[in-house]
């Protein structure tokens, strides 16, 4: 089969936030096929995906060790905490030029995503968010996914996306990065967003999964939560800055400041 979306999912609470991210596909591109790769084969539902495979390794990263078996052509690998809520249209035509695309990762001013284990990049070299994965089949990528997963093993690191952006760094491989509607990690940006400026295809946000915390938070199952809750996170960290009543010049400062 040509194109399709792909799932891993281990554990039960995680196999039930994939089932509402296929949902959420299945609602808005009822054509595309979706499988999932899980350690629990009896649990997943049939009603919701097409196929399920068994993952061949359970740890805290086995989507890169799925990667590869994809059945299909092109894939799009989506981390359980999404939704998808447009039309994903031509964007498997990416993969007619490239082998790769992914969107930048958010918060790139901090040491936790320009971070690499071997190369120190430029600025503009962030790291790639690894949650929404554009991919075709090859001996290309076979070889990177393969060298993704030996070396995210052999430093021991606990996020993958440190791994991939040394690789991205070093390799020839032929990748595009998606602007952030196709992995739209701050549901505030649309806030500020007019209304050409995107159509918005994929929210991928980790208030999807806060309940799976020990600190009782409620389950986010809907937008206009999620979008609540994004909000008064996004007032309390200027708060925690000193700047929650700040002028809009005060906050370019903020934004502009070398570090």
């Amino acid at each position: 089969m040509t194109n399709g979306v792909i799932y891993v999912a281990t554990g039960p609470d995680y196999l039930e936030l994939a089932r509402a991210s296929a949902a959420s596909l299945r609602a808005t591109n009822p054509t595309l096929a979706i499988d999932i790769f899980t350690d629990d084969v009896g649990a997943a539902d049939p009603g919701v995906f097409d196929q399920v495979h068994a993952v061949p390794k359970v740890h805290a990263r086995a989507k890169l060790d799925c990667l590869a078996v994809s059945r299909f052509e092109r894939t799009l690998f989506l981390d359980a905490d999404t939704l998808v809520v447009g039309d994903l249209g031509d964007l498997f035509m990416l993969l007619d030029r490239f082998e790769l695309a992914m969107a930048h990762d958010v918060r790139r001013a901090s040491d936790l995503i320009q971070e690499g284990l071997v190369h120190a990049t430029p600025y503009a070299f962030p790291q790639l968010n690894s949650g929404v994965l554009l991919y075709r089949k090859s001996a290309k990528t076979d070889a990177f996914f393969a060298e993704w997963l030996r070396r995210f093993h052999q430093a021991g690191v606990a996020r993958d996306q440190i791994i991939l952006k040394d690789l991205l760094w070093e390799s020839d491989i032929r990748f595009y990065v998606l602007p952030p509607e196709f992995n739209l990690r701050r549901v505030t940006m649309l806030d500020a967003w007019e209304p050409l400026d995107a159509n918005v295809k994929i929210i991928h946000s980790h208030r999807l999964l806060q309940h799976l915390g020990a600190d009782g938070a409620a389950r986010v199952c809907d937008l206009h939560s999620l979008t609540e809750l994004e909000r008064l996170a996004l007032s309390q960290e200027w708060t925690n800055l000193g700047q929650g009543k700040a002028r809009l010049a005060d906050k370019i400062s903020r934004f502009t400041q070398s570090r």
